[in-house]
């Protein structure tokens, strides 16, 4: 019997932590393969879970809800074939649909009977489940509206009230799950997996509502203005309006509607390869540039991994919209950069990083 777990979140919500601590925590002794999908052309993740002895097949080819019928089904089956393991983690992209994971995990489920559909749950950053729900509602919801369990990341760097009406927001979505609100320092990784886990009833009805929405939701189409929110910790929020066309009408929809869109009509990532050096000051200015502004297009999410100019130091980094950390980590065989949004504007971002 081979377990799945699916880890779905939007981009930057905490998966990758998330995993991590599951691994560190609860699965020791497990033999665990870990599928993730990355949208984008340059993998960043990877090598940081291999140095947790984890197997990782990377599909970097797009969005997993792109790429379903062939590459998702064969990489799963070969995974069974090779490694037989005990458990099986699937790390979706941030901008995947969980309904298309789980569907597509049933598809493989149908042809290997031991194969065991265990958990399915959304990693959510509690202080942007409003502004992700308003302006990319249709991968969003999606991915709160058939979870078993939503995980809320960084609940202690926002205050109760903020708090409250996110849960609010994402209890309107989906009024089944379990809701974790406890910052994850204060829970073991045992008291998450009973979450996940909890209720395998529930996630047998949420896999008939999945399987009945396929048929109801292939002839909805909508139009909507398109605003920007940039949602602060403080009392106010601050609107852009924009006319971004097409690509744009596809992520604000507040409502689910399933298979209209595909990541990439709605996404774009930018991604480089570079051996260029960095000084901390250099990365700390493009970062803040790209975190507080919209001068590179509409910036959800950017990592990555550079040498410092400072001796053999590596520099790693984490955004999402206004925040960023830079944290010294291990060496890689070059340096990796990797940009996720709207609209992005590929010359700018080039000039940022220093690579013209």
């Amino acid at each position: 019997m081979t377990k799945i777990d699916i880890i779905s979140g939007f981009l930057g919500a905490g998966k990758t932590t998330l995993i991590k601590k599951l691994l560190d925590e609860s699965f020791k002794g497990e033999k665990i393969v870990l599928i993730e999908n990355e949208f984008g052309e340059i993998g960043i993740d990877g090598g940081f879970l291999k140095d947790a002895g984890v197997e990782i097949t990377e599909m970097n080819s797009g969005c997993i809800c792109c790429s379903l019928v062939g590459d998702f089904g064969a990489a799963l089956k070969q995974v069974l074939a090779d490694y037989a393991p005990a458990r099986i983690v699937i790390e979706p992209s941030g901008v995947g649909k969980l309904s298309d994971v789980v569907a597509a995990v049933e598809r493989v489920q149908a042809e290997a009977p031991d194969l065991h559909l265990n958990s399915f749950v959304t990693v959510v950053d509690a202080g942007k489940a409003k502004v992700y729900m308003k302006n990319f509602g249709e991968f969003f919801n999606d991915q709160v509206e058939h979870a078993c369990a939503i995980i809320l990341s960084r609940t202690q760097k926002i205050d109760q009230h903020k708090l409250d009406g996110a849960v609010t927001l994402l209890r309107e979505k989906n009024p089944k799950a379990a809701i974790l609100t406890t910052p994850w320092d204060q829970l073991t990784g045992a008291q998450i997996l009973s979450a996940m886990e909890g209720g395998h009833d529930l996630a047998h009805e949420l896999m008939e509502e999945i399987e009945h929405e396929d048929h109801d939701h292939h002839h909805h189409h909508h139009d909507h203005e398109h605003e920007h929110h940039h949602d602060h910790d403080h009392e106010h929020e601050h609107h852009h309006e924009h006319d971004h066309g097409d690509a744009c009408t596809a992520c604000c929809d507040g409502h689910h509607h399933h298979h209209d869109h595909d990541a990439d009509e709605v996404f774009t990532s930018w991604g480089r390869e570079t051996a260029r050096k960095y000084s901390r000051e250099d990365l700390q200015e493009a970062l803040s540039a790209l975190a507080m502004t919209e001068d590179y297009g509409y910036v959800l999410r950017a990592k990555g991994m550079v040498p410092c100019e400072d001796g053999d130091v590596w520099l790693h980094f984490d955004l999402t919209p206004e925040e960023f950390e830079i944290r010294e980590g291990g060496a890689d065989y070059t340096g990796r950069l990797c940009v996720i949004g709207s609209e992005l504007k590929e010359a700018e971002l080039e000039k940022l990083f220093l690579l013209v």
